[in-house]
């Protein structure tokens, strides 16, 4: 049983967390309340604003155990048992800060099965050859009998999300993932939102406004108005400040002399806990790698990175090199999430098989992209078991991996900066492998990465993405290797 006692705030200066230390040490010299069957209660210190500590804001630490615990298979009430909340509390945290990924829409149609459809002549044309799900002209949601735009049942059931989903790997649909720091960085820009507003409302600030606004268009500063009228505003001196910048009130920034006169004050930059707590990353620094190499110097190494084309919502390049062989791939992906990457760490395994992707691939050193943060999911297979090795580079120190920086130039010679990749298929950067992968290098003693590769495991490699050699004097490095009409 829980007493709540309720207390008057005599200063308004003070917060409720200064409020409740206060009591605290107050509520230390009471004695102990006991009903008359023996039982002991509790004292629990309210303020006049309501807050109590067991309805606190839920903290990143805490949002760290609720995702551990989704990937643990916990219950929701196991969860809230563990942080000390409710299991209502729980399951709202998860609903108002889940992430939503959006699925596979071909031409923006959001039906759940438009991405194997196969049916024609849905609109009446028996004679069209045509997909009607790629079909630009009628729209085959409005003839089709089958359509299906509901979302996946799973994320209306605990725990609302598709972190242990077993098929979220290969789903098409729309996903929601519960995901610690970018719960707790939403939950944040939601309480800088709410407070954005002005909090003084009504009569309160019609009766602020016009014992302000006459004042200040006589010229006289806010400083000034404080020092005379202070009992009578009852906000701040930078509130009311950002009263006006909001034009909350019948005056603007302009009305103020000084402040259209001053730059915006940049914000220092402070590392947020969740960069200062990236577990994933532990152990796997560039310090790590050298660590390691040092150790296993019979190890091949791989660097791995990504090539945008424009600083947009597209397709991108996944690139990785073997150092010894100089031999590059190139993966065109969707787009730039981690999803998508380990999508296709997932793809290559399958089609390799398990241990020629392990000989292939032991040790990738990468960069500290957003794209590359799924670390568990790269380095594991689904079933658990071990395929690779993955280490990051120190932040800007793209250096670290100067082989595939150096190597990218000759991307960039058939698709320059700022080139789209989107009208682009797989089919088009495999000729594109192709013809840099033939081109003789002097730091292999003129040979080229093809000829390098020729372990059963390169040739199995071949295979799979149909690599071939180009003759020397058909090797083409300009753009016409890929134009478009």
């Amino acid at each position: 049983m829980v007493l709540t006692l309720r207390y008057k705030r005599y200063d308004k200066s003070l917060d409720c967390k200064v409020e409740r230390q206060i009591f605290e040490a107050k509520k230390s010299v009471l004695p102990d309340v006991h009903l008359c069957n023996g039982a002991c209660v509790n004292i629990a210190s309210v303020t006049v604003c309501g807050k109590q500590e067991s309805m606190s804001r839920i903290a990143l630490s805490e949002r760290t155990a609720i995702e551990a615990g989704i990937y643990g298979r916990l219950s929701l009430q196991e969860i809230a048992k563990k942080i000390n909340k409710s299991p209502k509390y729980v399951s709202q945290e998860i609903l108002q800060n889940r992430t939503l990924t959006k699925g596979e829409h071909p031409n923006g149609n959001d039906c759940r099965m438009a991405t194997g459809c196969v049916r024609k002549g849905i609109c009446g044309n028996a004679g069209c050859i045509r997909r009607c799900v790629s079909c630009r002209d009628i729209d085959c949601r409005m003839f089709c009998s089958v359509y299906d735009n509901s979302s996946c049942s799973l994320l209306s059931k605990p725990p609302y999300v598709c972190n242990i989903c077993t098929r979220r790997r290969k789903c098409k649909a729309d996903r929601a993932y519960y995901i610690a720091t970018q719960a707790d960085a939403a939950a944040k820009r939601r309480y800088s939102e709410a407070r954005r507003k002005p909090q003084v409302q009504g009569e309160e600030l019609e009766a602020l406004d016009r014992l302000v606004t006459p004042l200040v268009k006589k010229g006289q500063p806010l400083t000034h108005i404080f020092a005379e009228h202070g009992d009578e505003i009852p906000v701040c001196q930078r509130t009311l400040y950002n009263y006006i910048d909001f034009g909350a009130l019948h005056i603007g920034n302009l009305d103020l002399r000084r402040k259209v006169g001053y730059r915006p004050r940049k914000k220092k930059y402070v590392p947020t806990e969740a960069f200062l707590n990236q577990k994933g990353r532990q152990d796997r620094t560039y310090e790590d790698f050298v660590t390691y190499m040092a150790r296993h110097p019979d190890v091949d190494e791989v660097e791995m990175d990504t090539v945008k084309g424009i600083r947009e919502q597209g397709k991108r390049m996944l690139t990785m090199l073997f150092v010894g062989q100089n031999l590059m791939l190139i993966f065109l992906m969707r787009d730039g999430k981690a999803d998508t990457v380990v999508e296709q760490f997932d793809w290559l395994t399958s089609a390799l098989g398990l241990t020629v992707f392990q000989k292939l691939f032991p040790v990738i050193l990468t960069d500290n992209g957003s794209e590359f943060k799924h670390t568990r999911e790269m380095e594991y297979t689904a079933d658990g078991k071990r395929r690779t090795r993955i280490y990051y580079c120190d932040p800007q120190a793209s250096w670290q991996k100067p082989h595939i920086e150096k190597n990218h130039e000759y991307i960039r010679y058939v698709l320059p900066r700022g080139k789209t990749f989107n009208p682009y298929t797989q089919d088009d950067i495999t000729v594109l492998m192709n013809h840099i992968n033939s081109t003789r290098r002097s730091k292999l003693n003129g040979m080229t990465p093809y000829e390098l590769a020729d372990s059963v495991e390169f040739r199995k490699l071949k295979d799979v993405l149909g690599l071939h050699a180009i003759p020397a004097d058909e090797v083409n490095l300009t753009p016409r290797l890929l134009k478009k009409p």
